[in-house]
């Protein structure tokens, strides 16, 4: 797995302003996937960042790069824990919320569409997601915008200047370790 495409899909995670990134990426063999993600576990780890195989489907993986501390409070939100248990998480301990998030996403033919609250998305936008689809969307961005329309353009903005910043450092011959923030 290549750093560039961590550094790409996943610098507001890196840089801590983001709770979580989901991104797919080819591998060769599952044994060669699964000694990058232990290495960048083992890189990331001390500064607060978890990286996670989630799916395997035709020669790709669904990873999940995430700040565990921050994920518990976004899950800790009233709507989020209400969105949460609505669909069988048990929340309340985000390993097994994450390890429910995985089961869902290997066993459901529909993508999970609260996955977003892993990622750090608001949970009113993700309940007007989840009840509009796209119907009622103020803005897309990052994600489909239902709540507040100035904060998420704010974020978005944020996230791509963080996103340039990262790959421009990455392309100078910083590391991924490097480039992680410790919370």
């Amino acid at each position: 797995m290549s750093e560039d495409i961590v550094v790409r899909l996943c610098a507001p995670t890196l840089a801590g302003m983001k709770t979580g990134s989901l991104f797919s990426c080819q591998y060769s063999t599952e044994a060669a996937l699964l000694e990058d993600l232990r290495q960048l576990n083992l890189e990331l780890g001390p500064k607060g960042v978890r990286v996670l195989p989630m799916r395997y489907q035709s020669g790709r993986a669904l990873i999940y790069l995430y700040r565990p501390s921050q994920l518990g409070g976004d899950l800790a939100d009233p709507v989020a824990h209400d969105l949460l248990s609505d669909r069988g998480y048990p929340c309340g301990n985000c390993d097994l919320c994450v390890a429910k998030l995985a089961r869902r996403l290997r066993e459901s033919p529909e993508f999970p569409h609260e996955i977003g609250l892993f990622l750090g998305y608001p949970p009113d936008d993700v309940r007007g997601f989840i009840q509009h689809r796209d119907a009622d969307c103020k803005c897309v961005g990052y994600w489909k915008v239902y709540g507040d329309e100035q904060r998420a353009k704010r974020l978005f903005r944020k996230y791509s200047i963080c996103t340039e910043a990262y790959s421009s450092l990455y392309a100078k011959g910083r590391s991924v370790a490097q480039l992680t923030i410790k919370t």
